[in-house]
C-alpha cells in the first residue's frame, strides 16, 4: 500500500462541528485498521459511520472487523480509487466519518438488483428512508435533508438507477460517487448491513438542522472541435465509430497522439463532453479496446455530438470552489467530497498532488476518488462533487 501524499497541515482530525468526527488508518491489517478508526471516532453520541476504503484490503476480513469494532453503530461505505483523508490525497488506506445523533439522523438502504430497479421500488425506498429519518430526528427540520448514493462503479447501471431515484426524491438534493478498485477496473464494492456487495448501490439519507450545500464543479472548457458518435454499443458503453471512422483512430487524430500513446493520463487531459442546455457534461473514456473501439465510463449512444474539452488549471478551480463554499456557509464543519480519479491522474501527471492535498486538508474535505460522480440524478465524470456541511452558531 502506498503512503499518503503529504503530511497534515492545519486541520488534522478536528472538525468545527462537534457532531462530526473524522479518522483514517494506514494499517494494512483489517482488524488493526478498524480498531484504530473505532478508537478515534468513539463517542456516546456516535450514531452512524460512513467509510471509504482501498480495494487492496481483504474485504471479507475488513467487513467483519468493522462490524465488530462498531458494534451497534450503523455503517455504510464503498471501495475507492484513492482516499481523501485529513492528510489529503492518499492510497491504500481507509477513512471514516462519524455522525453524532444530536445533529444527524441517518438512514440507509441497499439496492441489490440495479438492472431491475424501477420507480415503484424507488418510491418505496425513499418513503422508507424518510419515515426512518423522521422517527430518529429530534425535530422535523423541513428542507434539511439530502441523499448520498454509492454505486458499484463497474455496473453500467448508473444512469437508469439515478434517474429513477431522482424522480422519487423530488426536491430533495442528492449527490454521490461510484465505487472504485484502485484503477484495476475489475471489481468494485459498496458496504451495507455488515458486508460488501457488488452490482449494488447504497442510498443514505441525511436529516440535519445544520446548513449545507450540495455542489458539483469541474475545470474543463469547451473547444470548437466536435465528434459525432456514428456507431455505438450502448449496452456496453462502447463507441465503435466517431465521424464514421474507427473510434480510437479518430480520437487519436483529435488529440495528436498515436494509438499506442492513448493512456488514462491522456484521456484525463483530453476529455470529451456532451452539451445539454448551456452546460457540458463530460463523458470520460475508460480504455481502448482490441477492436479499435473506445469504452466510456458514462452512457453513450448513436448520434450524440461530443465536444472536445481542454482543462483549465485544476488547482485554481479547486481553490475557487472551496473559497465559494466558505463564503456561503462560513467555515464548513465538513466537505464530503467525491472526486473523479481522472482528476487525480491529472494532478499526478502534473506533480500537483501535494499542493492539492494541502488545499483539501485545510478545507476539511473527506471522501474518495471515484469512477463517476452523481449529482441530482445525473451521472458525471471528471468532477469534484459533494456536500459542504456548516455549523450552527453558538447559543
Amino acid at each position: 500500500m502506498d503512503p499518503c501524499a503529504v503530511k497534515p497541515e492545519g486541520r488534522g482530525h478536528r472538525a468545527v462541528e462537534p457532531a462530526l468526527r473524522t479518522a483514517f488508518s494506514e494499517q494494512h491489517d483489517p482488524e488493526s485498521a478498524a480498531r484504530e478508526l473505532a478508537e478515534a471516532l468513539a463517542s456516546p453520541e456516535l450514531g452512524f459511520v460512513l467509510f471509504f476504503c482501498s480495494a487492496e484490503y481483504a474485504l471479507d476480513d475488513l467487513g467483519s472487523a468493522m462490524r465488530e469494532a462498531f458494534s451497534g453503530v450503523e455503517l455504510a461505505g464503498c471501495t475507492t480509487a484513492g482516499e481523501i483523508t485529513p492528510k489529503g490525497y492518499c492510497r491504500g488506506c481507509i477513512v471514516a466519518i462519524g455522525f453524532g445523533r444530536r445533529r444527524f439522523s441517518l438512514s440507509c438502504a441497499l439496492i441489490d438488483d440495479l438492472a431491475a430497479f424501477d420507480l415503484i421500488q424507488a418510491q418505496r425506498l425513499i418513503g422508507g428512508l424518510l419515515e426512518n429519518c423522521r422517527s430518529l430526528a429530534s425535530g422535523d427540520h423541513v428542507g434539511n435533508r439530502f441523499v448520498m448514493t454509492l454505486l458499484d462503479g463497474l455496473s453500467s447501471s448508473e444512469e437508469e438507477v439515478l434517474a429513477t431515484l431522482d424522480t422519487a426524491l423530488g426536491s430533495i438534493p442528492s449527490f454521490g460517487g461510484s465505487a472504485g478498485d484502485d484503477n484495476r477496473l475489475a471489481h468494485t464494492h459498496v458496504f451495507f448491513d455488515g458486508r460488501f456487495h457488488s452490482d449494488a448501490a447504497v442510498v443514505v439519507m441525511f436529516h440535519t438542522p445544520l446548513p449545507f450545500e450540495v455542489f458539483t464543479a469541474h475545470h474543463l472548457r469547451p473547444q470548437a472541435m466536435k465528434l459525432v458518435v456514428t456507431r455505438a454499443d450502448t449496452e456496453r458503453r462502447r463507441v465503435l465509430e466517431l465521424n464514421a471512422a474507427p473510434a480510437a483512430e479518430e480520437y487519436a487524430r483529435l488529440v495528436g497522439m498515436s494509438l499506442e500513446a492513448l493512456t488514462p493520463d491522456i484521456f484525463a487531459r483530453h476529455p470529451l463532453a456532451v452539451r445539454i442546455g448551456e452546460h457540458h457534461y463530460v463523458r470520460s473514456i475508460q480504455r481502448v479496446n482490441d477492436d479499435g473501439s473506445l469504452s466510456f465510463y458514462c452512457a453513450v449512444e448513436n448520434g450524440i455530438v461530443l465536444t472536445a474539452m481542454r482543462p483549465a488549471p485544476l488547482l485554481d478551480e479547486l481553490e475557487s470552489v472551496l473559497a465559494g463554499l466558505r463564503q456561503r456557509l462560513g467555515e464548513p464543519a465538513l466537505i464530503l467530497g467525491c472526486d473523479c480519479f481522472l482528476r487525480r491522474l491529472e494532478l499526478e501527471s502534473l506533480g500537483q498532488v501535494a499542493e492539492a492535498s494541502r488545499l483539501v486538508g485545510r478545507a476539511g474535505v473527506i471522501g474518495f476518488n471515484t469512477y463517476g460522480e452523481q449529482y441530482h440524478g445525473m451521472h458525471l465524470n471528471q468532477t469534484f462533487t459533494g456536500v459542504a456541511i456548516g455549523s450552527l452558531p453558538p447559543t
